[in-house]
Order: structure tokens, then sequence, then C-alpha cells
């Protein structure tokens, strides 16, 4: 069993836009990032600034890996999609819950795998 390709036409689109999204974010997150500014290795910025800046550095780098996950995950769907392999349980096989998918379309395992997963 297969999806219908209009199915998997829109759920494309819709993957294409969002990693499109992602990436932008991306972009601009690196971008505000205040270790990006190469001058701030030559200012003597106060203590307490240099502590401000390594938090909001960290604080980016923990956003853009969620980010950059997420960019990882769509990329997979698309390849799946590619493969004939979109909506199928990674583990099992089993055609994963279109709601499931509806709600996560970079899903790879089925609930019941999800479930096993977390026990």
């Amino acid at each position: 069993m297969k999806f219908p390709k209009s199915v998997l036409k829109d759920i494309e689109e819709h993957l294409h836009a969002e990693k499109n999204r992602v990436e932008e974010q991306i972009r601009q997150l690196s971008a505000q990032d205040p270790f990006s500014d190469t001058s701030r290795l030559t200012d003597n910025a106060a203590t307490d600034t240099e502590a401000k800046e390594e938090i909001d550095h960290e604080r980016y780098q923990a956003m853009l890996k969620e980010l950059e996950d997420k960019q990882k995950g769509i990329i997979q769907a698309l390849v799946r999609i590619d493969k004939g392999t979109y909506g199928f349980c990674t583990k099992c096989a089993a055609m994963i819950d279109t709601d499931r998918l509806a709600v996560l379309p970079i899903a790879t395992l089925c609930m019941s795998c999800e479930n096993s997963k977390i026990s």
C-alpha cells in the first residue's frame, strides 16, 4: 500500500516550504548570535557584558540546534518521499497513521514504535 500521489504532492510542497522557512530562520538566527560578530574578540567588554554574550550565545546555539534538527528531519522526509518509503515506520514498516503525519509530517515511527521507544 502506498500514499496517493496527490497526497504526497501536497506533503512534499508543504515540506519544501517548511524547509525554506527553517533555512531562513537559521540564517537570521546565525546573524543574531553575539559570537558571529568577530569584533567582539578584540573589544574590552565588561565582565557582565561578556557573561551576557556567553548566555545569549548558548541560547542561540540551542535554538540553532533545534532548527538544524528540524531541517534534517524535513530533508529525510523528502528523501523518503522520493524513495517511496514516506509514511511507513522506519522500525516496523507499518503505515504511520495519517493523523500523526498531518501533525508531524517528519514522523519516522508509528505510534506503537514511538511509545515503545519512550518506555
